[in-house]
């Protein structure tokens, strides 16, 4: 049997060709639908509900004016608040003022009732001292302060150094724990009052403030208090006696050289000066003090009593 030759097959020519790209299929989808298909819903909803077209400007200028509108809402209810609550405030205000007021007047009036007490009491002391004294009731009278005195004597004016606010330099001064050495301290007036009645003074005073034997200058702070009342610089300090002798005395004392090393080294600023006629007032709190000699007579027969039964 003698076979056929066989021949290719031949194709259709109906048959569509294949696209270069038919490989690339996925590719393809996602460059021809770059939008997915539920966003593309949502905006075509919104077109058709008319919110897709407003401008973003025109939403930011209805959200600045909703903040706005909202400010000023809340601006006009605190102003109507504090419009009601202003009367409340100032009367209570007022009420606080005139209670301040009150409570001062008392004071002013408890503190001049205090004062005539004290000037009450000053006098009596004086008037005991000038009946009991005998004849030495007005040497007492002028030792205790209890009398005001006049007559010659000398002006010592002492005050603190020019700018003492920015503190002085070293020195020996910087070890009683102040860094302003230029300013007059408590134990300063101390010596010089000391040096005065070693001088021969008879009465003192510092800023009007009469001094006794039991006065007492002390510091708080700063500040110089004698008897608990403070003073400011500059200190004047008046004293009674010989003024050419208080002077000259009083200036080679170790207190008057003190003082004058203190003026050279610290800028603290001095002058002394001769006064014809001093008037020192009386002392504001009068204290006095008396001792009497212990009665021997007991204690000498004792002695007896025991010598003789020794």
């Amino acid at each position: 049997m003698c076979g056929m030759p066989q021949q290719p097959p031949v194709r259709s020519a109906t048959s569509p060709s294949p696209r270069p790209d038919a490989s690339m299929s996925l590719l393809t989808n996602v460059m021809d639908h770059s939008l997915d298909d539920g966003y593309a819903e949502a905006t075509a909803r919104r077109r058709a509900e008319g919110g897709a077209g407003m401008p973003r400007s025109l939403r930011a200028k209805l959200g600045l004016a909703g903040g706005l509108v909202l400010a000023a809402v809340v601006v006009t209810v605190g102003a109507a608040q504090a419009r009601v609550t202003a009367p409340v405030v100032a009367k209570e205000r007022q009420e606080l003022i005139d209670r301040i007021e009150s409570e001062t007047s008392s004071a002013d009036a408890e503190q001049k009732k205090v004062d005539g007490l004290r000037d009450e009491v000053g006098a009596r002391q004086r008037k005991a001292l000038q009946k009991h004294g005998g004849d030495q009731g007005e040497l007492v009278a002028l030792l205790s302060g209890a009398t005001a005195v006049h007559g010659p004597g000398v002006k010592l004016v002492i005050d603190d150094a020019k700018g003492t606010d920015q503190g002085g330099g070293g020195g020996p001064r910087e070890s009683t724990g102040f860094s302003d050495t230029g300013r007059v301290r408590d134990r300063d007036m101390q010596q010089f009052i000391n040096g005065l009645w070693q001088s021969g003074a008879e009465a003192i005073a510092i800023n009007g403030q009469r001094l006794t034997a039991l006065s007492a200058i002390r510091a708080a702070g700063d500040a110089i208090l004698v008897d608990n009342r403070p003073l400011v610089p500059p200190y004047t300090v008046l004293a009674v006696g010989d003024r050419k002798h208080l002077i000259s005395k009083f200036q080679d004392s170790a207190d008057g050289q003190y003082l004058k090393v203190l003026k050279d080294s610290y800028g603290i600023r001095t002058s002394i000066s001769g006064q014809d006629d001093v008037r020192l007032p009386a002392a504001a709190s009068l204290i006095v003090r008396t001792a009497q000699p212990k009665a021997a007579g007991k204690d000498q027969s004792a002695a007896d009593t025991g010598k003789g039964t020794s």
